[in-house]
């Protein structure tokens, strides 16, 4: 699993995709920084949360798209289904390089919060509620994205179907009303992402969400190696 990974965090920054991602997000991330704080006043980082988290829709597919689409498009996915690394490792090799670029851009902007502070006085555990709950909304969006990458050889694909899936998702809140079935509607909300993620900005941190999280993860990451195993037998 550790040379899965060490191998595909070198591939980002061998090819261009890991230098897109990152500087779309720090530059994207600069800009509600920019205005949303600096020019207007405000101490705290809800505003720039709240944007980064519709363009991390955009930003996922191109990070995720090449996951496991290359390797069946470059028939190199049949070494990985015979060699002794498990496919699980495999898989989770893979899922922990891409979070890990994500990390990355995300541990930069932790500049954001210094200067927040040299100006004025923020709330520190809002902040810090802020971007424990954008990690594992991210995390739980890249798990979704490798999913999807295992399903087609095609990235363009790839990337088309998994903002299509991320957007359904963020959208599922404005869906709900209009669902008639109390028992439908209240099953569809219990999906939403942009719900339990509004608590981790308000700073409101508890248990429910992160294991919603962490859950909504670990069972994409497991489908992905569902669909491998499938693969590899078929």
């Amino acid at each position: 699993m550790l040379a899965i990974f060490k191998r595909e965090l070198k591939s980002y920054f061998y090819s261009p995709i890991g230098y897109i991602f990152v500087g779309f997000f720090l530059l994207l991330s600069g800009y509600f920084f920019a205005t949303g704080n600096l020019m207007s006043g405000i101490a705290d980082m809800k505003m720039v949360f709240g944007n980064l988290s519709i363009v991390f829709l955009f930003l996922v597919p191109i990070l995720t798209m090449r996951l496991i689409s290359e390797e069946k498009k470059s028939k190199t996915d049949q070494l990985l289904l015979t060699s002794p690394v498990s496919l699980t490792g495999v898989v989770i090799g893979k899922y922990l390089a891409a979070v890990a670029v994500f990390l990355i851009s995300l541990l930069i902007t932790g500049v954001y919060p210094i200067i927040l502070y040299i100006f004025s006085s923020p709330s520190l555990g809002e902040i810090l509620a802020g971007y424990l709950g954008f990690f594992l909304m991210g995390s739980a969006f890249i798990a979704i994205g490798l999913f999807i990458s295992s399903m087609t050889e095609n990235q363009v694909i790839s990337a088309v179907a998994s903002f299509g899936v991320l957007l359904l998702l963020w959208l599922i809140d404005m869906i709900v009303p209009f669902i008639q079935n109390p028992f439908i509607a209240r099953a569809i909300e219990w999906l939403s992402i942009l719900r339990r993620f509004q608590d981790f900005t308000l700073g409101i941190l508890s248990l429910s969400p992160i294991v919603y999280y962490v859950s909504f993860s670990v069972a994409f990451v497991f489908l992905t190696v569902r669909v491998l195993e499938k693969r590899r037998w078929s």
